[in-house]
């Protein structure tokens, strides 16, 4: 990983590479305080307290921090470099707001990724085209020719002029080493494996395929959606040239991002609000979960300014796509008697999704049962004229939250989805179309800030 350290964070803005076109963003809600709110059954009733954070939030500057995240960083692959200038991102904004901030770092895994590249731009440039590179294929290479799509591995249909070409083919894994050592042996440069469509509403994600020990030549996995544009391009065009970079990452460190401003006494209740920053292979992650991080970003803004009785802790985690190692790791390191002071986390993972069937909003926790969290969070939404919207609690792991209740911590997940259950996800889930302009509602993200930080406030004001 290159080491970043000496980075100024508050020049990022300026530092980090461009990877998708410029969002043109919808223009942000701007209800009155009073106003019923897009898909609430009735206007608000809000107290003194609940005026004071929802007048100050706000979806156009929380959208400015998404852009930020994921477009000019783009996919933040836990331990990459592209994690630690978003790290650096972060905790400038928290340090900016008035927090006392510090990274948290940790190790994982070592990550193998693709680039790949259209030098006629054929392909459609707003959409990410990172992918997976196969650990045992060839690294630290760039690699340019003309695509041939040579149907399955299990059957391929070989044209003569494979040598020099970047060979595109349907995925198996039992085939794959065989496959992969054909198309090497007939001088392919590189070969792009395509994923089996998953059923609907998901889409496959890009994936780092497995199975190959020391392969000749670059070998990548590719999302869905990008074989689809790729199959869709060589049916109209006579010659598509393509280029594919690969990079071993080794030796990584992933952050967590902890903001805290201390409550009345040593030993004051803490409440947390949090997301994870980092996104899976080939996604810029702008839902998922670039807009639970950026809602935690301008709720710590907004409570920055007004008085609480407990301790207030924004946390970013990183590398929960790995397996929530990040949160893990953080509570791994709490004294009980750390433990013991928690009052509520409340995580937001994937808060924002423009997809029309998400109409739910789920509180879900690991055990399924109410806490100070979900109750918090009820009771807002009953405030606001949303309950009806809401689900839950329901059992439901599998995001930072897990964590925090393993160790009897309570805590919840929040999260606009399908209302057949938690599990219906948006198509660009976990996919390169995880974008600002494809699957952002800058109306769900202002109401799950409102949400979450008048519960926060709720729960943060007494001692």
């Amino acid at each position: 990983m290159t080491d970043t350290s000496g980075l100024s964070r508050r020049g990022l803005l300026g530092a980090v590479a461009g990877v998708t076109a410029a969002t043109a963003l919808p223009a942000a809600p701007a209800w009155a305080a009073d106003d019923q709110r897009p898909g609430a059954v009735r206007p608000p009733t809000l107290d003194k307290y609940d005026r004071q954070v929802v007048s100050g939030l706000s979806s156009d500057r929380a959208v400015q921090h998404l852009k930020v995240l994921s477009e000019k960083i783009g996919p933040r692959i836990g331990g990459t470099e592209s994690e630690k200038r978003a790290a650096d991102y972060l905790a400038d904004q928290l340090d900016r707001f008035g927090y006392k901030t510090r990274l948290e770092p940790f190790p994982v895994a070592d990550k193998f990724l693709a680039q790949i590249g259209d030098p006629r731009i054929v392909l459609p440039n707003d959409l990410c085209w990172q992918a997976g590179a196969a650990p045992g294929g060839k690294h630290g290479v760039t690699v340019q020719g003309p695509a041939r799509d040579v149907g399955s591995v299990t059957a391929p249909v070989w044209p003569a002029d494979v040598a020099g070409s970047v060979v595109l083919a349907d995925d198996l894994t039992a085939a794959r080493p065989a496959f992969v050592a054909e198309a090497a042996a007939r001088g392919a440069i590189a070969v792009v494996l395509l994923p089996a469509d998953a059923v609907f509403p998901r889409r496959a994600s890009a994936y780092q395929p497995s199975g190959l020990t020391d392969a000749p030549i670059p070998v990548v996995g590719v999302a869905q959606v990008q074989k689809r544009l790729l199959r869709e391009a060589l049916a109209v065009v006579n010659t598509l040239p393509l280029s594919i970079s690969t990079a071993a990452h080794r030796g990584l460190i992933s952050n967590n991002v902890i903001g805290e401003r201390k409550g009345r006494g040593s030993k004051s209740p803490i409440v947390m609000v949090s997301g994870h920053y980092d996104t899976v292979v080939g996604a810029p992650g702008a839902n998922d979960d670039g807009s639970g991080t950026v809602l935690t970003l301008e709720i710590a803004r907004v409570l920055a300014k007004l008085p609480t009785e407990a301790t207030l802790r924004f946390a970013l985690w990183g590398s929960e796509e790995q397996g929530l190692i990040g949160s893990r790791y953080h509570v791994a390191q709490l004294a009980q008697d750390q433990r013991d002071r928690y009052r509520a986390v409340f995580q937001n993972d994937m808060v924002a999704t423009s997809w029309d069937p998400a109409v739910t909003y789920w509180l879900l926790s690991f055990d399924g049962l109410a806490n100070t969290a979900t109750t918090a969070v009820r009771d807002a939404g009953v405030r606001l004229g949303y309950d009806p919207r809401m689900v839950g609690p329901v059992l439901r792991g599998a995001s930072d939250h897990q964590s925090f209740q393993e160790v009897g911590i309570a805590a919840a997940n929040f999260s606009w989805r399908g209302e057949i259950s938690p599990a219906h996800l948006e198509p660009p889930y976990h996919s390169p179309e995880d974008t600002i302009a494809k699957n952002v509602s800058l109306e769900r993200l202002q109401v799950s800030m409102e949400l979450i930080g008048t519960a926060a406030y709720a729960a943060a004001r007494r001692a």
